[in-house]
């Protein structure tokens, strides 16, 4: 990691770097290019393929809403450095950069190959929870304890990984910025450069203090006190329209992410478990069974967080009845939806369950509150992508030297299993 004395003596560059090119990523860049006087937007990528197709287009991203296309230009991307041993496709599915069918055995363009040198001021990271840790992993010598990071990722836990494994140091490591976001979107199938603005949300974001949330918060703790590049980014994405955003306090911001945590820990898992759209969880009286016994040991975990306590209508507020309320109202809103959860299943990815369900898991845990029934879903939705994937290897056969068609081996990950 680099040294805080390599930071900027006078003002910070206003330049934010984002590393996950899917959907979300492309989104929030496209949005954030549209402000007045806007920041230069890198787009960091791993995919030689990706960098190639980009050059042979014409370098814009591209959001359409209610069938308006709005292309923008002025880019940068930058494809990060591969080790010896990382096989680019692997690294960049796992990105969720999936190369084009068409330009995967293309011809590499790696010219725009990033200086191993420059520090990474603002960084919004777009990648899913379980590809965290190798995302960063490849930035985090370009980030200060000037830096900031902005998660705009599902489920919770993540940023606990990334100070155990890459910042343990709490005097040295970024700051942080975490988001809920809840505007759909979806890549447009015949172009790479763009994506479907399909669901009108809004962006909740927080600073997570660099001390306990244990801990009684300091006086000095206002929005004066952040780094500058905090300051920044706040500041750049509550001022994008088309993103709804809003600041919140880290307390506030906690439970806004539980509740889309019970949310997610819901209607993502079940839509695995019965290969069904979001709105079938709601027509089945034996599914909506299920869904209430699982809701009521996610209220059990979340209302006994020693964080939440002696915060005012906890208990109310993440009440089964109220919970329940949200998982039903979020599942007629998206009614139609495949989820994320089950999009990965079919795809052969793997998923987010580790810090869905997960989550709650490893809470009760030390809690002492048994989740058998969360543990039941996980072990189900991994033992699912599983078998999806053995299915999908078996109906992949290649060309051997001898002639004689043999299955190919899975080169993904495994979901934990």
């Amino acid at each position: 990691m680099a040294t805080g004395s390599e930071s900027l003596k006078s003002e910070i560059p206003k330049r934010i770097h984002v590393l996950g090119a899917g959907c979300l990523g492309m989104f929030v860049a496209h949005q954030i290019s549209g402000i007045p006087d806007p920041p230069r937007i890198t787009l960091l990528i791993r995919s030689p393929a990706i960098l190639n197709l980009w050059n042979k287009s014409n370098k814009s991203l591209e959001v359409v809403t209610r069938g308006v296309e709005d292309q923008r230009y002025g880019y940068d991307v930058e494809l990060l450095p591969l080790s010896n041993t990382e096989q680019p496709a692997l690294v960049a599915k796992q990105l969720g950069e999936d190369s084009p069918q068409e330009d995967r055995f293309g011809k590499e363009d790696n010219t725009d190959q990033a200086s191993d040198l420059d520090i990474i001021h603002h960084l919004i990271l777009s990648v899913k929870a379980p590809h965290t840790i190798l995302a960063l992993t490849m930035v985090a010598h370009r980030l200060t304890q000037d830096s900031t990071i902005v998660f705009l990722q599902n489920g919770l836990g993540m940023v606990d990984e990334v100070n155990d494994q890459l910042f343990p140091d709490e005097i040295t490591r970024p700051n942080y910025i975490v988001g809920v976001i809840s505007h759909g979107v979806y890549r447009t199938p015949s172009k790479y450069f763009s994506v479907v603005h399909a669901g009108f949300g809004t962006l909740a974001l927080g600073v997570i203090p660099r001390r306990s949330m244990l801990q009684p918060p300091g006086a000095s703790e206002g929005i004066s006190q952040l780094a500058s590049s905090a300051r920044y980014l706040m500041r750049v994405l509550t001022q994008t329209p088309q993103l709804v955003a809003t600041g919140f306090t880290p307390t506030d911001m906690l439970q806004l992410q539980l509740e889309k945590l019970a949310m997610n820990c819901i209607i993502n898992p079940l839509t695995v478990m019965f290969d069904c759209r979001n709105q079938e969880l709601l027509d089945n009286d034996n599914f909506r069974r299920v869904l209430r016994l699982l809701l009521a040991e996610i209220s059990l975990v979340i209302r006994s967080l020693p964080e939440l306590q002696g915060l005012p209508n906890v208990v109310m507020r993440f009440s089964p009845d109220r919970l329940e309320q949200m998982v039903f109202n979020l599942s007629r809103k998206t009614g139609e939806n495949i989820s994320s959860m089950l999009q990965d299943v079919r795809a052969g990815k793997k998923t987010e369950i580790d810090y869905l369900n997960g989550y709650i898991i490893r809470r009760g845990e030390k809690l002492g509150i048994t989740c058998v029934l969360n543990y039941m879903v996980l072990q189900m939705v991994k033992g699912k992508g599983y078998l999806q994937r053995t299915r999908d290897e078996a109906e992949l056969p290649f060309q051997t030297t001898a002639g004689s068609d043999v299955g190919i081996e899975w080169q993904g990950g495994r979901d934990g299993v």
